[in-house]
């Protein structure tokens, strides 16, 4: 980087350092990195415990599909006595039956991959909801950081407006200048108070923002360290959406539905073949005993489930059409915000090849014309205002590239 690019940058931070530490630093106000940041969103957000109560209920549901039927146990007994002829002979009369249902192999495979497919679509989507999160609260973190470098611009103009009409004033008692131009440069005060009240009702509300990704645990009060992106990627739009295809777990997840919705079908059809159930009974009763053992198998005459196949190729067909949606969606996502990475990088280099050196020069040519009389009044505001336009373009430049490297992360499902 070059020295005019450093001087630049330096004087945009050093033009924001009185104002910043008065905003971010405040005494008893606790400052937080976009790790910290990040680590409370991820340890409090609701949205992380739904999605891991989901991977629970996947395991659950494993548990079930691997379990196998429950025996039935039934048994009676009561007084019994021989009649004809009569013996005298009374014994209690008793019936034990036992019965174990079996199922198919293929019903009990198919229903166990089902799960599994299931499973391992719920942990995707943990892993999903965990990069939407992080993402969130990256673009939250980077708006709050934006939103405090207008804040303090919008503080320190306010110093250097105040400056100039110390200057008109004093030009005015010395019959240099008119009580107008007096009048022109307190409007020009009052305006830069009305902008630096509201770039601080904006900073309010991207900290109100960030916060709420992170269930309120940053507290009422708090701020926020660190600074913009700045990476310098050759990015290739190709191998990005091959490595977004390859690693994202949305795309994971939509697979994984689509298996699972294969699996659903396959058992539904396995199940036209009923389970058979084994049955044991002993029978004892005056004057007989016995022990049998039979089978008890329905009999699928009438309905063979069809109506549960149909329902399930409907859910076959709309995860398929869910896994192709996901391939499109995210094809798009990365050719965009690749391109808006770009676009960002290219601004950048504008500012930092010469706009803000430029902007910079005009400012103190214009003061300085001003002071010896050399230049009026509006030259002087003009400057001053396109200084600090300057200034908040380049720190909104900043936090776009931020953005978009950020959103180009979530598209690729893991860091470039």
């Amino acid at each position: 980087m070059s020295p005019r690019i450093v001087f630049c940058i330096v004087l945009l931070c050093g033009m924001a350092g009185p104002a910043h530490r008065s905003l971010a630093a405040e005494p008893g106000v606790p400052a937080y990195s976009l790790d910290e940041v990040l680590a409370a969103a991820l340890a409090h957000s609701p949205t992380m415990a739904g999605a891991e109560g989901l991977v629970k209920q996947s395991h659950g549901q494993q548990l079930t599909a691997g379990a196998y039927p429950n025996p039935s146990v039934s048994g009676t007994a009561g007084r019994g006595a021989i009649r004809d002829p009569s013996t005298g002979t009374r014994i209690t009369e008793r019936t034990v039956t036992v019965e174990q249902p079996l199922e198919w192999t293929g019903k009990r495979q198919a229903r166990q991959d089902a799960a599994n497919a299931g499973a391992a679509g719920a942990s995707a989507a943990l892993e999903e909801t965990r990069l939407a999160l992080s993402a969130d609260v990256k673009i939250a973190f980077y708006s709050v950081l934006f939103a405090q470098r207008d804040a303090d611009l919008s503080a320190q103009n306010v110093s250097l407006v105040e400056e100039v009409l110390r200057t008109v004033k004093a030009r005015v008692a010395a019959g240099e200048a008119t009580s107008f131009d007096t009048m022109k440069a307190g409007v020009e005060v009052q305006k830069a108070r009305k902008e630096v009240a509201r770039t601080q009702n904006t900073l309010l509300v991207a900290k109100a923002r960030l916060n709420t990704l992170t269930a309120g645990s940053l507290g009422n009060q708090f701020s926020i360290q660190g600074d913009f992106l700045a990476p310098r990627h050759e990015l290739d739009i190709e191998q990005l959406t091959a490595k977004a295809f390859e690693q994202h777990p949305t795309m994971r997840r939509a697979a994984k539905l689509a298996e699972q919705a294969d699996h659903t079908v396959r058992y539904e059809r396995e199940s036209r073949m009923p389970n058979v159930s084994v049955q044991g009974s002993y029978h004892r009763e005056a004057g007989d005993e016995s022990l049998t053992a039979g089978l008890s198998v329905p009999l699928p005459l009438w309905y063979r489930r069809q109506g549960e196949i149909e329902t399930a190729l409907g859910t076959k067909y709309r995860a398929d059409a869910e896994q192709l949606r996901a391939h499109i969606e995210l094809e798009q996502a990365v050719t965009q915000h690749t391109q808006e990475v770009r676009t960002a990088q290219d601004q950048l280099v504008v500012f930092e090849t010469g706009l803000l050196k430029q902007a910079e020069q005009t400012l103190t040519v214009a003061r300085t014309s001003f002071r010896q009389g050399a230049a009026g009044l509006l030259d002087v505001l003009d400057a001053q205002r396109v200084y600090r336009q300057t200034l908040l373009e380049y720190a909104q430049v900043r936090a776009d590239l931020s953005i978009a490297l950020v959103r180009l992360e979530r598209a690729l499902g893991a860091p470039l």
